[in-house]
């Protein structure tokens, strides 16, 4: 028995604090101690001699058999060796993988998967020979009683056998996909999947195996059944019936267990629908009055909405969503879907959903709007990404009456999430208010109310060019929009804001009702901010004065102080803004009408201010374009020994280069977005084809190049002798430089031309320039010079070209003759010449005005019925045939099948500018598509032989 006076053990012991605190204290240290440990990896100081050393006990074979582990660990660290860069060379992997298959002595399944796992991931790098010394052993696995062996013999023999060997154990394979195991059936299907796309050979023999995959698509295991339609519809792909027959047979006889195979009939239905609608087979109207195909599609999808998977049931109701042109009958089951969906405790399954009725709220906002009290509720998730989906939806389908509500609920949750989201729902509120004009006055006043709020640049951009994207949309918020942007740039730290909203106020400020009221807003840039900003500043004053005479004294004693500025660029503007403005006064000096007045003059340049001219008119082309149009000017024969003043005029035509017509495009879409993300740096050397034609002085005669087109082939690629041509429009003449290029080694080419013939009246031959000598693999040039008859109206012509030259065969290696030289033709393609060839792609600042300033007294209409199935197609014909460059970003077509009105602009030859004015839109049911244009220019039979090129 115990003794009562022995004081009791430790662990019974009363707890006391000091007694917690000082085992608290010994954990601490514990644990800091195990903090302070740096983990060091057990592969990070191997060196590859040592491991393929330690790999030679793959030939012990006492130790394969009673040490696995240790070849376990090899293994890993020749696999280590592999994913950080050092291969193995032919020798070294030759030496390993014999070492190898002699690992396949032991029973042991960690090592067996170690050394499958090797197999594959070695193979990729190493020589197929070495490779192919274990596939005995791996044949061996495949067909032995152990199901883990089977499957992942099966898996590394599929990356490593060529069609050859896959023929050999084809039966193999073939047994495997239908055995009872679904492990061994699902390694056989993903093994016949990556065979299917490694070569055609082996392509051609998985084909092969269609019935077996049929029979795995009833296997009672969910995975092989998911595996089997994947196989099964790779192996139909191509055939447009057998993924009919393939969709149409499993979703009528509803025998797919397996959630993952039935959302892989899911998808290959809807991309059946999608191709049946591409392909004009919609009859119109609902989708249920489509072809059989459609009607049993759409069927499928609509009872995979009441699929007790989740899964199936989302991937249903957006692939009904995605079918284009569907009508809102047709989305109601897919919505009604959705919105269950949006209360599902899983975020990823609400992300999903949210993401899928946005996009449905952009072309379909009232069939979505039924889910607005759902989306309500949203606005509160956890998942931040989840709220801005549900404000950007809510804001495409709530009402003009909800409009104040959810913004008071949008101010609230602003605040809380990150610049990306933010910025997304400020795009949608750009969008709101384009829906809902009258309602300007509250989103943009909310929008500016963020502008002062703390922000990112990105977040602050896409405000302000929201702000100015209203504005060109909707005239009425101009002065408004103005001075919320006059009140941000006080407060701004963002330099490149500041000064684009400076030139927007220099730009839109005269000309509203009170513009005196933004010249203090400018003038505190000039004496508060950096450089940059001061600069911008002197120029928006500049054009405030040039355009609104009455300010210009006021504005002259504000823009002096800049006269001493520190900065030159700010010096420059002001020095010259101040003297232009000062000229002006001079000449047309202001006189402050009476107050008792009726008759007030406008506040308005008159005509030939040199302030209005100076600061106000914007140069006919970019300096991009000015730089190139000047050197062509250079290069052209003689053209620096004329005594004539270069002026605007007199500098050539260039037409608008890819890059630019881009440029110009994004800066029209994305507006102040678009010119902060434009890329820096030194603008690429743009050659001017017409510099060959200038070197040879036999055509210096002809004067300068109006225009040079694009190359045209007129042989094959792959033919001996490769041709192309380049049509050089001059005034009176054409010069065609033919490219050739000599593709025969044993061949040199002598005296080459191309001889044209035409039935055409249009044209003559004027003159030939042979090329002398083409050697093997030499690309040389030939002209040909066509004489136009001024007097016959441009038409389009066909020249029949034969190409001669003699032939003189020479040794391949030294290129000595070895024979005497032959006559020889060859027959090239013809060669087409049209209208639009005379025809300069020149954009127009303002089409416009530009289109009135024209007038109608020289234009033609015309109307064509043109045989496409969409207007996408007809717009780019329209274009082609014309020759002419797209305006006002009309050369993309907004979804929604409007008529879509196309605005052209060119200049023909001779210098005479070319508008047109062109509506596309589809016939109807009837097919088709109807154009009407409108031509001007300054010659009406200039415009008739614009508006003939479509017929």
């Amino acid at each position: 028995m115990a003794d009562p006076n022995q004081p009791p053990p430790e662990d019974d012991a009363p707890l006391t604090m000091a007694g917690m605190m000082k085992e608290v204290q010994v954990l601490a240290d514990k644990f800091k101690a195990e903090d302070d440990e740096v983990y060091v990896s057990p592969y990070a100081y191997l060196e590859k001699a040592a491991v393929l050393q330690e790999a030679r006990c793959f030939n012990d074979s006492m130790v394969v058999r009673e040490n696995p582990r240790k070849c376990c660990t090899v293994i890993a660290q020749l696999l280590h060796l592999q994913n950080t860069g050092q291969f193995l060379s032919s020798t070294e992997a030759t030496e390993v993988f014999f070492g190898v298959t002699k690992l396949f002595m032991s029973d042991d399944a960690s090592l067996r998967r170690m050394v499958y796992l090797f197999i594959k991931e070695v193979a990729e790098t190493c020589n197929p020979d070495d490779v192919i010394i274990v596939t005995s052993s791996l044949t061996k696995d495949m067909t032995c009683d152990v199901d883990l062996y089977r499957a992942n013999a099966l898996r590394v023999l599929a990356r490593i056998i060529d069609a050859a060997m896959l023929g050999a154990i084809e039966r193999y394979v073939k047994q495997a996909i239908v055995d009872s195991s679904g492990m061994v059936a699902s390694a056989a299907l993903v093994s016949a999947t990556h065979l299917f796309v490694a070569a055609p050979e082996n392509a051609v023999i998985v084909r092969r195996w269609i019935g077996e995959t049929q029979e795995a698509t009833a296997s009672p295991n969910e995975m092989v059944q998911f595996h089997a339609i994947q196989l099964m519809y790779q192996i139909k792909s191509t055939d447009r019936l057998a993924i009919s027959k393939l969709v149409q047979q499993f979703s009528q006889k509803n025998t797919l267990r397996s959630p993952l195979a039935v959302t892989c009939l899911v998808r290959y239905t809807a991309k059946l629908l999608h191709d049946e609608i591409a392909q004009g087979r919609a009859s119109g109207g609902s989708i249920q009055d489509g072809t059989p195909i459609m009607r049993g599609g759409y069927k499928f999808l609509e009872s995979c909405l009441r699929h007790k998977e989740d899964m199936v049931i989302y991937e249903a109701a957006r692939a009904i969503c995605g079918l284009p042109n569907l009508e809102p009958q047709d989305l109601s089951p897919a919505i009604n879907s959705l919105q269950a969906a949006l209360s599902s405790p899983s975020p990823a399954m609400r992300f999903a959903t949210m993401k899928t009725l946005a996009n449905v709220a952009a072309s379909h906002p009232r069939v979505v709007s039924k889910c607005n009290e759902d989306l309500e509720t949203l606005i509160a998730d956890a998942n931040r990404s989840v709220a801005t989906l549900a404000i950007t939806t809510l804001l495409k389908t709530g009402s003009e009456n909800s409009i104040d509500r959810l913004l008071k609920q949008i101010s609230a949750f602003l605040t809380d999430i990150a610049d990306e989201y933010k910025i997304t729902v400020v795009k949608s509120l750009q969008q709101l208010c384009f829906t809902y004009p009258s309602r300007h006055r509250v989103i943009v006043g909310f929008l500016s109310n963020f502008l002062r709020e703390e922000g990112g640049f990105d977040f602050k951009r896409s405000i302000v060019a929201g702000i100015i994207n209203l504005m060109n949309q909707i005239p009425e918020t101009t002065e408004s929009s103005l001075l919320h942007l006059c009140e941000f740039i006080e407060d701004c730290e963002f330099t490149m804001l500041s000064t684009q909203i400076l030139n927007l106020l220099g730009e839109m400020g005269p000309s509203t009702s009170a513009p005196a009221r933004y010249i203090r807003f400018i003038y505190n840039r000039v004496i508060l901010e950096n450089s940059a900003v001061r600069a911008a500043a002197i120029n928006a004053l500049g054009k405030f004065a040039a355009q609104c005479p009455s300010l210009r004294p006021s504005i002259l004693t504000l823009m002096r102080p800049g006269l001493v500025d520190e900065d030159d660029e700010t010096r420059d503007r002001a020095s010259i803004a101040v003297k232009t403005v000062e000229a002006a006064l001079a000449q047309f000096p202001y006189d402050v009408p009476d107050e008792d007045a009726e008759d007030v003059p406008a506040d308005e340049p008159q005509a030939g201010d040199p302030a209005a001219f100076l600061l106000l008119e914007s140069m006919p082309m970019s300096f991009d374009k000015l730089e190139r149009s000047v050197k062509a000017y250079m290069s052209a024969p003689a053209a620096m020994d004329s005594a004539d003043a270069i002026t605007f005029s007199s500098l050539p035509i260039l037409e608008d280069l890819p890059e630019e017509e881009e440029k110009v495009e994004e800066a029209e879409q994305g507006g102040i977005e678009a010119i902060a993300a434009a890329p820096a740096g030194p603008p690429k050397e743009k050659l001017d084809p017409a510099a060959v034609v200038y070197a040879i002085p036999e055509l210096a005669s002809l004067g300068r190049v109006f225009r040079s087109t694009k190359p045209v082939p007129l042989t094959e690629s792959e033919t001996e002798y490769v041709v192309e041509c380049v049509k050089h429009i001059f005034e009176d003449n054409i010069v065609l430089q033919f490219i050739v290029q000599n593709t025969i080694d044993d061949q040199r080419l002598d005296n080459v031309t191309v001889a044209v013939d035409t039935d055409s009246g249009l044209f003559e031959a004027a003159g030939e320039i042979a090329a002398e000598q083409i050697k093997y693999g030499d690309t040389v040039n030939c002209f040909t010079v066509l004489q136009r008859n001024a007097d016959e109206p441009l038409a389009t012509c066909n020249f029949t070209c034969e190409l001669h030259f003699s032939v003189v065969q020479v040794d391949p290696a030294t290129g000595e003759e070895e024979g005497d030289g032959f006559e020889e033709e060859y027959p090239l393609e013809d060669l087409e010449i049209s209208t639009s060839d005379f025809m300069a792609k020149v954009a127009v600042g303002d089409f416009r005005k530009s289109w009135e300033t024209m007038g109608n007294s020289n234009e033609v209409l015309e109307k064509f019925a043109l045989q496409f199935k969409n207007q996408e197609d007809a717009v780019s014909a329209v274009i082609d045939f014309l020759g002419m460059q797209p305006c006002d970003g009309t050369g993309t077509i907004k979804p929604g099948g409007k008529p879509h009105m196309l605005h052209l602009s060119g200049v023909f030859v001779g210098g005479r500018s070319v508008l047109a004015r062109a509506q596309v839109a589809m016939q109807g049911e009837s097919g088709g598509v109807v154009l009407k244009i409108a031509v001007r220019s300054e010659d009406e039979g200039v415009s008739r032989m614009v508006a003939d090129c479509i017929s």
